[in-house]
Formats: C-alpha cells, structure tokens, sequence
C-alpha cells in the first residue's frame, strides 16, 4: 500500500511584517482570550486540546500566563455553535478557533474582523471556507488533516479485508458540511470497484442503532465510519455493534481501533491542533491570517486492531498488516 503525501506549505510560512490588530474590548485587557469552539466535549477532546496547547507553548502562550482560552463545548448539538460563535464575536475574543466544519461556519457568519484559526478534517477549498491554500483570504486560516479526502482509501482498504460483502456501509452526520461531498466520493469508488454501497444517516441517540438494523437488513459486513466529531464520540457503541453483528469497521483515527474498532487510516489530529496553536501564537503576535498558509499532511497511518479481527472472525492479508503502523494484539 502506498501512502498518499501531499504537499504542505507549512515550511514556507512566513508570518507577515504588517500587524492583525487585536481586537478592542473598550478597555485595555492584561492578557487577550482565545475562543475556543468545540463541536464535543472537554473530555472528548482532551488530546487535541493539548496538542493546541503545545503549539500555543511553541509560540510563546501559555493558558492562565499571558493568554486566556475560553473553551465552549456544543456537546454534539450542532445547532448550539451559532450562538456560542456569536457570543465570542460580541465580547469580542481576540482570535477563534474553531474545530470542524459545523464550528467553522458558525464563527464566519458571526465575523468577517475577527481573525479565525481553524482546524478540519476535509478540504477548505472544497467546503468554500476558503478559495486558496496557500494565500487564504480575509480574517480566516488554519490547519487541515483531509480526513475526508481519504473515503475512496479506506472502501479499498475495507474491499481488502472483506472482499466478499454483499454491500459495503458507510455512515454519515448529515448535519455536518462534509456529509454530502463525502458520500459523493465514496459513492463513485464504490461504483468504480462494482461493488454496492449503503449510506445510512446519524446525528443523536438512536440513530447508531437504527442504522445497524438497516445493515442488517442490507446484509452489510463492512463500513466505513464518516470523519465527524459526533461519530467519533460515539465510536465505543459502532465498535461494539459492529463485533456483535460481526461488521468490520474503518475509521479515520486510531483512537476507535483501540477502543475496539478494525482499522483507521488518516493523519494525525494531534499534529494538526499542534499547528492551529502554532498559528493561533503568530496571530497573536501580529500575523495576518491571509498571510499564513494553510498546511495539508504529509503521512498518513494505517493502525489494525487483530483482537476485533479474531472476534469478526477475519484474517487480515499479510500484506496489508506488513505496511501497518500500528498493530494492535
């Protein structure tokens, strides 16, 4: 298996001689505030944030020191990020760090002037977040793992595994921006391998169950777990519904593997958050967002999980455990 690399203008980023101003607050603060938008939980995203915060530390900002994070948390209700976005744009926080597409929509319709940091899993050309990589325009930049762009991989990955499925899953939050490119392009590599795939939706409770029920029904043996936030908090019960009914699952971190998940190939969120505080510093310090160029990965891992393969009763190819980084036993 090759590993798909792409190029990263992270290297090249410089950050700009002409200041971002920070924004005013009608009296003059000791330390500026981060806003931080989380589509989860605190918990859920307890190792990302620490990955942010190392990359703040790298830029010289240290929570509680000389900056200030205000965490917001949606707990998986998509709906709520508007409002939490349009409260940092009223205070007004200093910059936003927005984390996935629902978080970031919401902090671009709440300000044009407040400069954003984001991070996603897909492409921010292909979700018209921005229009340029290297030059993204406005108040707005970030960092990108295209989780999303690597559906076609994984269906292979999965076809690899299960060669003789009757149909292949795939699961999707149809609340989140991503769904409707993402099943495009699983949709087509599926037509492309002649081999059928079965979309079903979830976005709050019941909805992972009911969505096994209709694999059952298809007779489904394999499925691929969408990138998204909500999901990936709720990988425990799509592991253990999975090994019950004995589906093999793909998703696009490691993470859901441990916890009893077949196989994930992606880049590291870690690595990405990293780089928003990284960012989020230079900002800070003065960089204009449409100066810093937003970067792509270049590795990515596949990790496979040999308990959940002997529970589904599955034999994973030598060839393809010989490239994996990550074997869990």
């Amino acid at each position: 298996m090759k590993r798909r690399e792409f190029i990263t203008f992270l290297g090249g980023a410089a950050a700009s001689s002409s200041l971002w101003p920070l924004t005013a607050r009608g009296q003059q603060s000791v330390m500026p505030v981060i806003g931080f938008l989380g589509v989860t939980s605190a918990a859920e995203w307890e190792k990302y944030v620490a990955g942010f915060r190392d990359g703040l530390k790298e830029a010289g900002f240290v929570d509680g020191r000389n900056v200030t994070i205000d965490y917001e948390w949606a707990e998986g209700h998509y709906d709520r990020l508007p409002a939490m976005a349009a409260a940092f744009a009223k205070r007004p926080v200093d910059v936003i760090v927005p984390i996935a597409p629902p978080a970031v929509r919401a902090a671009k319709a709440a300000t044009t002037t407040i400069p954003i940091v984001f991070f996603l899993g897909s492409d921010p050309v292909e979700l018209k977040i921005v229009t340029n990589l290297s030059h993204p325009e406005g108040n707005i930049t970030g960092a990108t793992s295209l989780a999303n762009a690597l559906g076609a991989k994984r269906l292979e990955l999965l076809r690899e595994v299960v060669p003789n499925s009757a149909a292949y899953g795939m699961i999707v939050n149809p609340t989140n921006q991503n769904a409707v490119p993402d099943t495009s392009d699983v949709s087509k590599a599926a037509a492309r391998l002649g081999t059928r795939l079965v979309v079903v939706k979830a976005s709050k409770d019941g909805d992972i169950n009911a969505a096994f029920r209709v694999f059952e029904q298809e007779k489904v043996s394999a499925v691929l777990v969408n990138p998204d936030p909500y999901l990936l908090s709720q990988r425990k019960q799509i592991a253990a519904l999975a090994t019950h009914d004995k589906i093999a699952t793909i998703f696009h971190l490691r993470e859901p593997v441990a916890d009893g998940g077949l196989m994930s190939y992606g880049a590291s969120f870690v690595d990405a958050h990293r780089i928003v505080g990284v960012y989020t510093g230079r900002v800070l310090k003065g960089a204009k967002p449409a100066d810093l160029p937003i970067p792509q990965p270049t590795k990515f891992e596949l990790a496979i999980n040999l308990r959940t393969a002997k529970a589904l009763g599955l034999t994973i190819p030598a060839t393809l455990l010989a490239t994996a980084d990550e074997v869990i036993e």
